[in-house]
C-alpha cells in the first residue's frame, strides 16, 4: 500500500439510485479513518469539465458533514450522464490539471458502464477507482469468462458496430458471480413488488389484466426480482416472446382466477429478437443507451387484438378487450427514494473497499461484492478491463438462463437461490420503524419539505475564487 494520500476526489455519475449517498458515506467514513480529505465533485464529471470545478469539502476535520446521510437516497453531489470522451485530448489534460490544482491525488467514480468508460481515460494520467451503482444489476459477470463469448455480427445502418452473444455455458455457479448485487437493485425490487401487489388487488376486484412495466433495459433482473410480488407471469428481455405461449398461459390464469397479472422488462424483445417496445434507434442518452419506450403497450395491443372482445364479453366479465386489459409503468419510483438495509450496508461497504483500492495503487479497478456459501457475502476487486470484450466494450450483464423457467414465466430454482440469498434479510428493522414513524408524522403538514441541496449550496466552493 502507498503512502496515504492527502486529498481525494469523489463523484457521482450516471442515473440515480436509492443508495449513492450510503457508498459516498462508506468513503467518507475510510478516508477519516485514514485523514485523508475528500472532496465531492458537484455532479459528476460535468463539473470537472466546468473550469471553475464546483466542489464540496465532505468531510473537514475528517468528519463527514451531517448532510451526507446514508439512509437518504440520490446523490448530495448531484448527478450527470455527461461523460469524458477519450478523443479529446486537451478536454482530457484540462480535467487533469484540475484536478491537480486542487490538490486531489486520486479520484473514486460511482457509477455504472457509462461511468467505467468516463473514468478509463482519466484513469491513464490520474489515480481512479469506481464503486459499483445501478439499480439494473447488469454492471458484473455471470462468470469471468464470459466477455469472451461476444461476437461482432456488423455495422447497423448508422454505421455503429453490434455485437451478439454466443451460446455460452447453459449453467453457473451462484459463487462465480462477479460482483454479485449491485447497490440499488435490492430498494428497486422492494418497490417493484410492493407496485405489484397493490396493483394486483385492482385486478382482482375488477376482472382485469394488469401489465406492468420494470425498468433494466437488456436485463431482466428487476423483473425476475418482482416474483416477489407474486406475479402471474415474468417476462425477460433474455428470453424472446413466444406469444402464442403468453397467450395461452393468461387464458388458462383468467379463466381460474378471473384476473392476471404480468410484470414485462422493459427491454423485452419479439421472436426475431427486436424490442417488442417502441424503440427510435436513433434516440440515445448520453452514455449511448438506445431509450426504451412502450414494452407494456405493445404487449397490450398484441393481446388486445388475439384475446378478442368476445372472450370477455362471454362471462360478461368485460365489453371489451380494450377496458379489460390495463398497463401501468412503475417508473422512477424504483430509483429513488430511501435504501432498504442491504443497500445501504453493501454500499457503504463498497464505498470504502474504493478508497482502499485507492491507497493500494489499484489504479482502474472496481470493488466488487461477492457471494460464496463459506463466507456469504464479502468484498473483492476487479480489473475494469476485465468486463470488456475483445473491441473493449462493456456489455450488460444479462440474467442467466438457468436463473428462469421460460415454460412457467417464473424464477428458476437456481434463480430462487439466488434472490433468496440478496432478499431473505435485505430489510431492516429500522426500514419498518421509519415508515410507522415518520410517513405519517403531522409535522409534514405544516413543514414544507427541507431538501438538502439548499444546505450543501452553501458549501460549495470553486476553483476560482469567482463563481461560475
Amino acid at each position: 500500500m502507498r503512502r496515504s494520500m492527502n486529498r481525494i476526489g469523489i463523484l457521482t455519475a450516471g442515473g440515480d439510485t436509492p443508495a449513492l449517498n450510503a457508498t459516498l458515506f462508506g468513503a467518507v467514513e475510510q478516508a477519516n479513518r485514514n485523514e485523508v480529505e475528500v472532496f465531492g465533485l458537484i455532479k459528476g464529471f460535468d463539473g470537472l469539465l466546468n473550469p471553475a470545478v464546483p466542489h464540496v469539502l465532505l468531510n473537514p476535520l475528517f468528519q463527514t458533514i451531517p448532510e451526507l446521510d446514508p439512509c437518504l437516497g440520490g446523490s448530495i453531489i448531484g448527478s450527470s450522464r455527461t461523460y469524458i470522451d477519450p478523443n479529446k485530448p486537451e478536454e482530457l489534460r484540462a480535467v487533469t490539471e484540475r484536478l491537480k490544482r486542487l490538490g486531489i491525488e486520486g479520484l473514486i467514480c460511482i457509477g455504472g458502464d457509462g461511468t467505467i468508460s468516463g473514468m478509463q481515460p482519466v484513469s491513464e494520467f490520474f489515480p481512479c477507482t469506481l464503486a459499483p451503482k445501478t439499480i439494473d444489476n447488469d454492471l458484473g459477470l455471470n462468470y469471468l469468462s464470459e466477455p469472451n463469448e461476444w461476437a461482432r455480427r456488423g455495422f447497423n445502418e448508422s454505421g455503429e458496430p453490434e455485437y451478439a452473444r454466443t451460446a455460452g455455458r447453459d449453467e453457473i455457479d451462484l459463487q462465480e458471480i462477479v460482483n454479485y448485487a449491485t447497490p440499488g437493485y435490492a430498494t428497486a425490487v422492494f418497490v417493484v413488488a410492493q407496485a405489484v401487489e397493490r396493483i394486483r388487488t385492482t385486478a382482482e376486484s375488477h376482472r382485469r389484466i394488469a401489465i406492468i412495466e420494470v425498468m433494466g433495459r437488456e436485463s431482466g433482473y428487476i423483473a425476475l426480482g418482482s416474483g416477489y410480488g407474486q406475479p402471474d407471469l415474468v417476462l425477460i428481455p433474455e428470453v424472446p416472446l413466444n406469444i402464442d405461449r403468453v397467450e395461452q398461459k393468461i387464458r388458462e390464469i383468467y379463466d381460474m382466477q378471473k384476473h392476471a397479472v404480468v410484470v414485462i422488462g422493459e427491454g423485452v424483445v419479439d421472436e426475431s429478437g427486436h424490442p417488442l417496445g417502441a424503440v427510435d434507434s436513433h434516440s440515445k442518452d448520453p452514455a449511448g443507451n438506445i431509450l426504451f419506450n412502450g414494452a407494456a403497450e405493445a404487449l397490450e395491443s398484441i393481446l388486445i387484438k388475439r384475446l378478442g372482445d368476445a372472450y370477455f364479453q362471454k362471462n360478461r366479465r368485460h365489453e371489451s378487450a380494450k377496458s379489460a386489459i390495463f398497463t401501468r409503468k412503475v417508473g422512477h419510483t424504483q430509483r429513488g427514494g430511501r435504501p432498504i438495509q442491504f443497500d445501504r450496508f453493501y454500499a457503504s461497504q463498497l464505498g470504502g473497499k474504493a478508497f482502499d483500492l485507492l491507497l493500494a495503487e489499484q489504479n482502474d479497478s472496481i470493488a466488487t461484492l461477492q457471494w460464496s456459501d463459506a463466507k456469504g457475502f464479502f468484498l473483492d476487486s476487479l480489473p475494469a478491463n476485465k468486463l470488456k470484450d475483445q473491441w473493449g466494450v462493456i456489455h450488460p450483464r444479462l440474467v442467466h438462463r438457468s436463473f428462469y423457467d421460460e415454460f412457467k414465466f417464473q424464477p428458476s430454482k437456481l434463480g430462487i437461490e439466488y434472490l433468496r440469498s440478496i432478499f431473505t434479510h435485505a430489510i431492516g428493522q429500522d426500514d419498518t420503524e421509519v415508515i410507522r414513524a415518520k410517513l405519517f408524522n403531522p409535522g409534514n403538514l405544516i413543514t414544507p419539505y427541507q431538501s438538502v441541496n439548499v444546505d450543501v449550496h452553501k458549501r460549495i466552493r470553486y476553483l476560482d475564487k469567482v463563481a461560475k
